[in-house]
C-alpha cells in the first residue's frame, strides 16, 4: 500500500498569520491534534500540533528552570522557549520545515518516518502543494478494513504445513532446528524446543495466520540457555479455538 491509498484528501490547515487561539479552536472542532501550516501560495511551511502548545503562558505551564540551568541553556534557547510559550500567531509557535511524503511513498516508509520522528501525522505533497495527510487514525482505519476482509480459503493439511514452514523460513527469529510441525484436520501441533519464551508466542501467531488453520496446540518445551534447565511442554491447546 502507498500513502495515497490511506491518506485523508480533505486537509484542514492553518495560516502562519492565524492566531494560536483560532488554530486551537480548529483542532478541537474537528477532533484532530495537528494542522499543516500553508502560506498564501498553498506551500507547506510548518505544522502546529498539540505538542507545540503544551507549555503556554496562558495555562502557566511554560518551562521554568533554576538560574544555574538557564546559564547552561544559553540566551538563544531561552528566547526560543519564550516565543513558544508567549507567541500569539501560528507562524511563531509552529514546527518549521516539517517532514512530508509524496503520494507514491510506500506505507511502510511512512510508518518508519512516524516512528523515527515521533510524530502522529505526515502531510502528503505534490509539486510542493499539500494534497492529503496520513495520520495514525488513517493507519488504523486501513487496518480495520483489511482485518475485516474474509481470509482466503486454506488448502489441505500438507498445504497448510508447507505454507507455515515457508513463512517461518523467512523469519530470522524462527528456530533453525528442533521444531516439528504436524497438521491434522486444520489443527496445527507445534512440537520441539525453544530457547526464548518470546519465540513461543511468535510461532503460535505465525500458525494462526496461515489460511485454513482452525486451531493451534502448543507442545513446545523451553530450555533456559543460561542454566540448561529443561521445562516440559504445558500440553495445553492455545491460539485459535479448535473447530468442533
Amino acid at each position: 500500500m502507498k500513502a495515497q491509498d490511506v491518506m485523508t484528501q480533505y486537509v484542514i490547515s492553518a495560516s502562519p498569520d492565524d492566531t494560536v487561539a483560532r488554530a486551537v479552536r480548529t483542532m478541537l472542532q474537528n477532533d484532530i491534534s495537528g494542522l499543516p501550516v500553508l502560506d498564501a501560495n498553498g506551500t507547506l511551511v510548518g505544522m502546529i500540533t498539540e505538542g507545540d502548545l503544551l507549555r503556554r503562558a496562558e495555562t502557566a505551564t511554560e518551562r521554568r528552570r533554576p538560574r544555574w540551568m538557564e546559564f547552561f541553556a544559553g540566551p538563544g534557547h531561552l528566547a526560543e522557549e519564550y516565543v513558544q510559550a508567549h507567541g500569539r500567531k501560528v507562524g511563531e509557535v509552529m514546527t518549521r520545515d516539517p517532514v512530508s511524503v509524496t503520494e507514491e511513498v510506500p506505507l511502510e516508509d511512512v510508518v518508519m518516518l512516524m516512528e523515527k520522528r515521533r510524530i502522529k501525522r505526515v502531510p502528503v505533497v505534490r509539486d510542493g502543494k499539500v494534497i492529503g495527510i496520513v495520520s495514525r487514525a488513517n493507519l488504523l482505519h486501513a487496518l480495520a478494513r483489511i482485518a475485516g476482509e474474509a481470509r482466503p480459503a486454506g488448502g489441505d493439511d500438507k498445504t497448510i504445513r508447507d505454507r507455515l514452514m515457508a513463512d517461518l523460513g523467512r523469519e530470522r527469529w524462527a528456530p533453525a532446528g528442533g521444531l516439528d510441525i504436524i497438521v491434522r484436520d486444520g489443527v496445527v501441533d507445534l512440537w520441539g524446543t525453544i530457547t526464548d519464551e518470546r519465540t513461543r508466542q511468535a510461532l503460535i501467531v505465525a500458525a494462526e495466520n496461515v489460511p485454513g488453520v482452525k486451531g493451534v496446540k502448543d507442545h513446545l518445551a523451553w530450555i533456559d540457555p543460561m542454566s540448561g534447565l529443561y521445562f516440559p511442554p504445558a500440553e495445553e491447546p492455545t491460539g485459535l479455538p479448535k473447530a468442533s
